[in-house]
C-alpha cells in the first residue's frame, strides 16, 4: 500500500526539510533531495541512483510521473498532501515530484578522461549561482570534467542543482584540494592556463587543441599564487571598459568556447 503523508510534524518532513537546508546532514546520509521532473530525469541519465519519490497526492496519476515511477527500480513512493509538499518544496513549478539521491563519490581518483581532455577548473568559488552557470556553461560546450579546486560549498546544495538546471548530473563533477587537482594535471601532462593578469598572454593566441585545463578564479580574489606558478602560460580576456574583471561564469564560457572553437576547426 502506498504510504500517505498528512502532517507537516512527520518525522520525514523533518527528514526531507534538514537535507534540503544543511549540508551536514546531506553528508551524513550520503544523499541529496531533487526537486522537479527534468532534474530527476538528469540525475538518472547521469547514473545517479534514485531510491525515494515523494509526489503531491494530486499527481500520482500524472503521466510523467506515472512514466518516471515504472522506469525506476527498489524505489520507494510516498504521496504528500498539498500542504505537506508545498512544506518541503524548494520552488514552484517543479512538476510536484521530490527525489531522494544517492551522492556520487566525487575524488579525483574517480574522474574518467579521454585521450585528449579538456577541462574546467574553478577554484573556491562559493556562490551557488555563479557554480550553477559553471555547470550549465560546462556542459553546453560538452567539457570533459569540472573540478572544483578548495571548495567552499556543497556540489548537492538545492541552489546549485536548481541554478544549473541539472547540469550538476551532466558534467563529470570533482572536488579536490588546489594542490591535488595540480599534482594530477602535471602527473598527466595537462596544459594549465590559468586566468591571471599578470604574466598573461590574450587567452585567443593559445593553442588549446592538446589536453588542457582552463582555470578561473572568484571575481573577488582571482586565482591562488599556486596557479601562477604551475601555468603552462597566464591567460587574460583583454578588455575595453574601466573594470579589469568580469564574472567567473562568463570568463569561463568565453575561455571554454574559444578552446571548443579550435578543437572543432582542428
Amino acid at each position: 500500500m502506498l504510504k500517505h503523508i498528512t502532517s507537516p510534524q512527520n518525522p520525514t518532513v523533518k527528514r526531507l526539510l534538514q537535507l534540503q537546508e544543511k549540508s551536514r546532514s546531506r553528508k551524513k546520509e550520503g544523499g541529496f533531495i531533487i526537486e522537479g521532473l527534468r532534474e530527476i530525469s538528469l540525475a538518472i541519465s547521469g547514473d545517479y541512483t534514485i531510491t525515494e519519490l515523494y509526489i503531491k497526492e494530486s499527481y500520482l496519476e500524472d503521466v510523467s510521473i506515472v512514466t518516471l515511477i515504472d522506469s525506476l527500480k527498489n524505489v520507494s513512493v510516498i504521496s504528500l498532501s498539498d500542504e505537506v509538499y508545498s512544506k518541503i518544496a524548494y520552488r514552484d513549478g517543479t512538476e510536484s515530484v521530490i527525489a531522494f539521491a544517492k551522492a556520487k563519490n566525487t575524488s579525483l581518483q574517480e574522474l574518467q578522461l579521454p585521450e585528449n581532455p579538456l577541462l574546467l577548473i574553478a577554484e573556491a568559488p562559493e556562490k551557488p549561482g555563479n557554480i550553477g552557470a559553471l555547470l550549465r556553461t560546462a556542459d553546453a560546450a560538452a567539457v570533459d570534467a569540472v573540478i572544483i579546486a578548495n571548495p567552499k560549498t556543497d556540489i548537492y546544495n538545492p541552489n546549485i542543482i536548481r541554478s544549473s538546471v541539472g547540469c550538476v548530473f551532466t558534467n563529470q563533477v570533482v572536488l579536490a584540494s588546489t594542490d591535488e587537482v595540480i599534482s594530477f594535471l602535471q602527473a598527466h601532462d595537462i596544459q594549465i592556463f590559468s586566468a591571471i593578469l599578470q604574466e598573461a598572454q590574450p587567452y585567443h593566441l593559445q593553442d588549446y587543441t592538446k589536453a588542457s585545463a582552463l582555470v578561473v578564479g572568484t571575481e573577488a580574489t582571482g586565482l591562488t599564487e599556486a596557479w601562477r606558478q604551475a601555468s603552462t602560460q597566464n591567460i587574460k580576456i583583454p578588455m575595453s571598459g574601466a573594470i579589469d574583471s568580469m564574472n567567473v561564469s562568463v570568463a569561463a564560457g568565453i575561455l571554454t568556447f574559444e578552446a571548443k572553437r579550435q578543437r572543432d576547426f582542428k
